[in-house]
């Protein structure tokens, strides 16, 4: 076998050695070709047998839920398997298999396109977006015909398995979350896309952006992540395989020298404390974070609590998980921010609003307060929570005063109705706000005086001030953190902060960067929240910082206005000792 190498955007750091798992993308694979008369009725037969094959998997997926499942689970399968059972399409595409002479897999996608279409007729929402279940289920039936499995891995193979996709959605990326596996890469994404997220949270290499991945490795090849510098090998030679295994046991040493620093507390050498928080998705998040040695929770992404199901959770079904995360974390804080929906984080309560631009549509808190009753749910389940631990909320994309004094509003009612319920909450709650909007950080004096703390978000921040969507692997190489703007509208956010004694954090990608954090802690950032993997590499850093001796070229980094010159004293800067 022919070896070849593909260059993309190294997102999370390592090596990785192990056989490929294309996750398809079956519906783009599909062409037509003409059958032989004579072969017509092996060609049916093919079609059933992949019908009756994908009713087997079902079902054998349904039979292996466990028993504490959520009920829409199994009623999820069972929708799959009526659809499946369906004639138009486990009878019609025979007709067309027999009438045009051509493959299955042609036949099918066909008969689904047709059946697509009469969906998209549909006025009812809910109604038109079921055909998204009869494009997957057909696309199980296609990977069938394809040769491609179903199954994502067997479980004690999925540390030597690497996934290889044309992208990876949120959705995917949460499921992802509950396996072991050794590396992710992807055609499209950038450095902040969820595909890049998610391995550098699970700590595994992942490299974006590599266009034709998909196309050319097959399932099984042997191939090579180095997420340090961008290169996927496939079918390397032995030599390669032990080079590349070398380099691997370095790492895995490196990995375990930081183990020996987990207790020590973060504090640079001349004596400053920076506080390394943990970011989290779902309450379980909390076991990374806990072996992670973070000091608290800078970041609980809630709208992960809403993805992946039809219906809003209610009450209830939230309060239960933020007091989860507080009990567990004790008296260490534990930031909530509110629904932050919209772009690429979809929804149920985002397909009743369909935004032509949706990174700069209705999102976030703009969302939150054009649905005030969805709002005052989440903001009560907090409040109760806040009763069972250091709780404090953070509302996320804020862009005015007046949209702060809205929100402000809101809570208010939600603290009002819980006393006259008489439930007990924190009455003194601190409150914060996401700064990830370029007229923010040039408002955040404003801010600053409203709010208890202030957190920026640099990858939205980032993405407005440049222009730049962030999930678009044509544009992602143009993402850069340290552009000069970015660099001081971030320094505008801190002087404010530390104005009105009001403490500052970064919870975006760029605190979990550790190239970067003796720049940002010299910058005068006291907090700093990432994914639990990051924070022992970051503690390293700021163990080993000296902000007195760095204050003066960080100061003269800021003035800089080519990132040639910035990239070439920030190293310098990280060799300070």
């Amino acid at each position: 076998m022919t070896s070849f190498s593909i260059h993309g955007i190294g997102v999370s750091n390592g090596i990785a050695i192990g056989k490929a798992h294309l996750i398809s993308n079956a519906l783009l694979e599909v062409v037509q070709y003409d059958i032989d008369i004579k072969n017509v009725s092996n060609e049916v037969k093919r079609f059933d047998e992949a019908i009756a094959s994908v009713k087997v998997e079902l079902n054998k997926i349904k039979s292996q839920l466990p028993s504490n499942s959520p009920g829409e689970l199994g009623a999820f399968i069972d929708t799959h398997i009526m659809i499946l059972s369906d004639k138009s399409l486990s009878s019609m595409p025979r007709a067309i298999i027999e009438n045009e002479r051509c493959n299955a897999e042609w036949a099918i996608k066909k008969q689904m396109d047709s059946v697509v279409n009469q969906f998209d007729q549909i006025e009812d929402q809910y109604l038109r977006e079921r055909k998204q279940d009869v494009i997957q289920v057909v696309e199980r039936v296609i990977k069938i015909l394809l040769g491609h499995s179903n199954q994502i891995a067997v479980k004690n193979q999925e540390k030597l398995t690497i996934l290889v996709a044309h992208d990876i959605s949120p959705a995917d990326a949460l499921h992802f979350k509950n396996h072991k596996y050794a590396a992710f890469i992807t055609d499209g994404g950038g450095v902040t896309s969820h595909t890049a997220i998610l391995s550098r949270s699970l700590n595994i290499p992942s490299i974006v952006a590599l266009q034709n991945a998909r196309a050319l490795i097959r399932d099984n090849d042997l191939i090579i992540v180095d997420g340090t510098q961008g290169i996927v090998i496939v079918n390397p030679s032995l030599d390669i395989q032990k080079y590349y295994k070398q380099l691997q046991d370095l790492w895995g040493n490196e990995q375990e020298k930081l183990q020996r620093i987990k207790t020590k507390k973060s504090i640079t050498k001349d004596g400053s404390p920076i506080h390394l928080f943990a970011n989290i998705e779902v309450p379980n998040d909390i076991v990374s974070v806990n072996a992670s040695g973070a000091t608290g929770i800078g970041l609980f992404r809630t709208e992960f609590l809403f993805m992946n199901r039809k219906d809003m959770p209610d009450e209830e079904e939230q309060f239960l998980a933020y007091k989860k995360v507080a009990e567990a974390m004790g008296k260490k804080p534990v930031t909530i921010r509110t629904l932050d929906s919209g772009a690429d984080k979809q929804t149920a309560l985002n397909n009743k609003k369909i935004s032509p631009n949706p990174a700069l549509g209705l999102r976030a808190i703009r969302l939150c307060l054009s649905e005030p009753k969805v709002f005052m749910t989440q903001l009560r389940a907090i409040l109760r929570a806040s009763h069972f631990g250091n709780i404090k909320i953070l509302f996320p994309m804020l862009s005015s005063i007046s949209e702060l004094r809205q929100t402000k509003l809101i809570l208010e009612r939600a603290k009002a109705s819980l006393r006259k319920e008489k439930i007990k909450f924190n009455e003194k709650i601190l409150i914060g706000g996401m700064i990830e909007i370029p007229a923010a950080a040039i408002s955040a004096d404003i801010f600053a005086q409203e709010l208890d703390f202030l957190s920026i978000g640099t990858n939205d921040l980032i993405q407005y001030a440049l222009a730049i969507d962030r999930t678009d692997d044509a544009v992602s190489h143009l993402y850069n953190p340290l552009h000069p703007a970015v660099l001081k509208l971030i320094a505008l956010t801190v002087k404010s902060a530390h104005k009105y004694k009001k403490s500052i954090a970064i919870c975006g990608e760029m605190a979990g960067e550790p190239k970067l954090t003796k720049l940002l802690i010299g910058m005068g950032i006291e907090q700093l929240s990432m994914h639990p993997s990051h924070i022992l590499r970051v503690k390293q850093q700021v163990l080993s910082s000296d902000i007195k001796n760095m204050k003066a070229s960080v100061h003269r980094l800021l003035n800089l206005n080519e990132v040639d010159k910035i990239e070439t004293l920030l190293k310098r800067i990280n060799q300070l000792n």
